[in-house]
């Protein structure tokens, strides 16, 4: 007889521990968008290049790795000099309505990279805004939400969602890159910003589908609120880290 603990039963339970333990990993990197943060060095660089990384990171890797590689090459590997200065702006022009990637035309990429570049001097690195634009003790809903609010209310060319009503997942999994720490592929500098505790799963069709597997999800739906859904289910797993089960439905998958 299965044994349940809470929404998940202790085979489920302990098939994602073993999962994120074997996933979690150095060598996850290789192949991923996170491994693009770790070939620059500075925190603040590293900051810049993981967001501008996620902003990209939807559809296929064999497409989208290379266009991240682009930008940073064109940048010199100084992703934050290069939006700080606006030199950028040599490469997307306004009104340029070639493709960059995919539903992203170089008129898009300007208006995405003015607004974050707006922000890096305005405050410094985003980091540094969403300290001066969060409520106290914030959960990472908060963050979510402060990021979407400054790229609606700055033209950032619909590459941010507008608001948390679809599930985020690239913001999602910007924000595990920068506040879960003692992991080896994400870099936690914003660990004093929120408690990894209230991390959100960064969810597409892929993780709802391995999810739905497992029983943690009943539905297709990748909305924010599944992906509330799904992050509370994993804090059964995982109390103190929820999205290590991030890994564990990547290695789902693979396996």
């Amino acid at each position: 007889m299965k044994r349940y603990l809470g929404m998940v039963c202790k085979e489920t339970r302990d098939l994602l521990i073993r999962l994120a333990d074997r996933y979690e990993t150095a060598e996850f990197i290789v192949g991923d968008p996170s491994w693009w943060m770790h070939q620059v060095s500075g925190g603040h660089n590293q900051e810049a290049t993981a967001f501008v990384a996620s902003a990209l990171s939807y559809g296929s890797r064999s497409q989208f790795m290379p266009r991240i590689g682009q930008l940073l090459e064109w940048a010199g590997g100084d992703m934050e000099g290069w939006l700080r200065s606006g030199a950028y702006r040599e490469r997307f022009a306004l009104g340029d309505k070639r493709c960059f990637y995919r539903l992203y035309n170089n008129d898009t990429m300007r208006h995405f990279l003015d607004a974050y570049r707006e922000m890096l001097v305005e405050y410094g690195t985003m980091g540094d805004y969403l300290s001066t634009h969060r409520p106290v003790n914030p959960s990472a809903s908060d963050l979510i939400e402060a990021v979407c609010r400054w790229f609606a209310a700055h033209d950032g060319g619909g590459v941010v969602p507008k608001d948390t009503t679809s599930a985020c997942k690239r913001v999602c999994m910007f924000m595990r890159w920068m506040v879960r720490d003692g992991s080896p592929v994400d870099l936690g500098l914003w660990k004093g910003l929120t408690d990894k505790r209230t991390l959100v799963m960064p969810l597409d069709t892929h993780v709802v589908s391995e999810a739905m597997k497992l029983g943690l999800l009943k539905s297709r739906c990748a909305s924010m609120s599944a992906a509330l859904r799904l992050s509370e289910t994993m804090r059964e797993v995982f109390p103190d880290d929820p999205l290590r089960g991030d890994f564990a439905l990547f290695g789902y998958g693979v396996g």
